[in-house]
């Protein structure tokens, strides 16, 4: 899943994306940390890992693997 870099908070390290389709979605801090990387940028592309339960797990570029 895909969405766009709505909000972030670099002192908690966690925010919110706007998918595709309008929603908006909230990611924890433990999901930016998994990402490895160190700072978000409004309207930037980030594609989103969930686990079985639908948990953000990971936010990540869309071009890591």
């Amino acid at each position: 899943m895909q969405g766009t870099v709505a909000t972030f908070d670099a002192s908690t390290r966690s925010g919110v994306l706007l998918l595709d389709d309008g929603t908006e979605l909230a990611f924890p801090a433990r999901a930016f940390d998994a990402s490895g990387l160190r700072l978000l940028r409004l309207g930037q592309r980030v594609r989103v890992d969930r686990d079985a339960a639908g948990e953000i797990i990971r936010v990540t570029l869309p071009t890591m693997a």
